[in-house]
C-alpha cells in the first residue's frame, strides 16, 4: 500500500506536458512555463540590457499578461509593463513575444511551443524601461493624418451658433454599402504591433508608417468626409505612402484584422487615378427634436 502511494506522489508531481489539436489550433498542456523578459531602464541611462527569468505556474488560459502579471505581483515588482483593459481593446500591452510583436493579453501560453517565452519591447519605438515603450512618435504620425470628419456642416461650434435659438439635430445618411468601403479600417486601437513590424518605419522616422496611413485611408473612403485634395497632399510626398515597399508584415500582425497594407495600396490606387477620387457626398439631414 505504502508502494502504491509513493507511486501515485512520483506521477502528480511529475510536470504534465502534452498536446492537443482543438478546433483545428494546437494547443499544448502545461501546469508552467519560463518567462524571459528584457530589463532595461533607458531613462536612468542604462546602456547595456540583460533578461530575467522567472518560472510562472500556468492554466490552459492563461495569457503572456497574466504571466507577466504573476511575476510582477509575486516574484518581482519593479518589472515595467503596460497593460489596461485585459481584453484586446485599449492596445496598451504590446510587446514582442518570441519575437513576434503581438498583444500580450490576446495571447495564450498554451498557444505557443517551447517551456520558454521571451518578452522584449516592441521595436521602431524609443524605449522607456523594461517592457514599456515611447509612443509619441507613433500618435504624432497618427495626429498628423488629421483623423477626424473634415467637412463644414459637421462643426460643432458652426451648429451651435446657428441651432441657438432652433433644437435642430444634422446628422449625415449613410447606406451600409457606404460604411462598409471604411469600416474595416476603423476598427484599428492603435497598439502599435504594424509599425513595429514594419521594416520601413525603422528606417525612415518620417515615414507615418502603416497605422496612420490606413486611418488617411479611412477617412478618405468614408463620404462624410469632404476634404479629398487636402488629405491626398498630405501623403503625396518621398516620406509619405510611395516609401512603403509593401511587405505586408504589418498585415499579418494586426490584431484586429484591420490589414493595413491595403489601405495603403487603395491610398495608392487614389493617387495614382486608378481609383475615382469623385465620391458622392453624404446627404446632410436635418430632424426636428423640438418638444411637442
Amino acid at each position: 500500500m505504502t508502494n502504491l502511494i509513493e507511486k501515485i506522489k512520483m506521477l502528480t508531481s511529475v510536470k504534465q506536458t502534452h498536446t492537443k489539436i482543438i478546433e483545428g489550433s494546437k494547443i499544448t498542456i502545461r501546469d508552467k512555463i519560463f518567462i524571459k523578459v528584457f530589463r532595461r531602464n533607458t531613462v536612468k541611462g542604462d546602456t547595456d540590457h540583460h533578461y530575467d527569468t522567472f518560472e510562472i505556474p500556468v492554466k490552459r488560459w492563461t495569457t503572456v499578461l497574466d504571466a507577466l502579471l504573476y511575476a510582477k505581483s509575486c516574484l518581482d515588482g519593479s518589472i515595467a509593463i503596460r497593460y489596461s483593459c485585459r481584453m484586446a481593446s485599449c492596445g496598451s500591452c504590446g510587446m514582442k513575444i518570441n519575437g513576434i510583436p503581438r498583444l500580450a493579453c490576446y495571447t495564450k501560453v498554451s498557444e505557443l511551443e517551447g517551456d520558454t517565452i521571451t518578452c522584449t519591447p516592441l521595436s521602431n519605438f524609443p524605449h522607456i524601461r523594461d517592457l514599456v515603450t515611447d509612443f509619441s512618435q507613433f500618435f504624432d504620425h497618427h495626429r498628423n493624418m488629421k483623423p477626424y470628419i473634415r467637412n463644414e456642416y459637421a462643426d460643432i461650434k458652426l451648429e451651435e451658433e446657428n441651432n441657438r435659438d432652433k433644437k435642430l439635430l444634422r446628422e449625415f445618411k449613410q447606406t451600409p454599402e457606404e460604411v462598409d468601403k471604411y469600416l474595416q479600417f476603423s476598427y484599428c486601437i492603435k497598439c502599435g504591433l504594424c509599425y513595429s513590424a514594419c521594416p520601413t518605419a525603422g528606417a525612415d522616422l518620417k515615414f507615418p508608417g502603416p497605422q496612420a496611413l490606413a486611418q488617411m485611408y479611412r477617412y478618405l473612403a468614408d463620404n462624410r468626409d469632404n476634404a479629398i485634395k487636402e488629405r491626398l497632399n498630405i501623403v503625396d510626398n518621398q516620406h509619405g505612402v510611395w516609401r512603403c515597399h509593401f511587405p505586408a508584415s504589418c498585415s499579418v500582425v494586426c490584431p484586429k484584422g484591420v490589414d493595413p497594407a491595403l489601405g495603403i495600396q487603395l491610398l495608392r490606387g487614389h493617387l495614382l487615378a486608378n481609383s475615382k477620387n469623385e465620391k458622392k457626398i453624404a446627404e446632410l439631414f436635418n430632424r426636428d427634436v423640438q418638444e411637442r
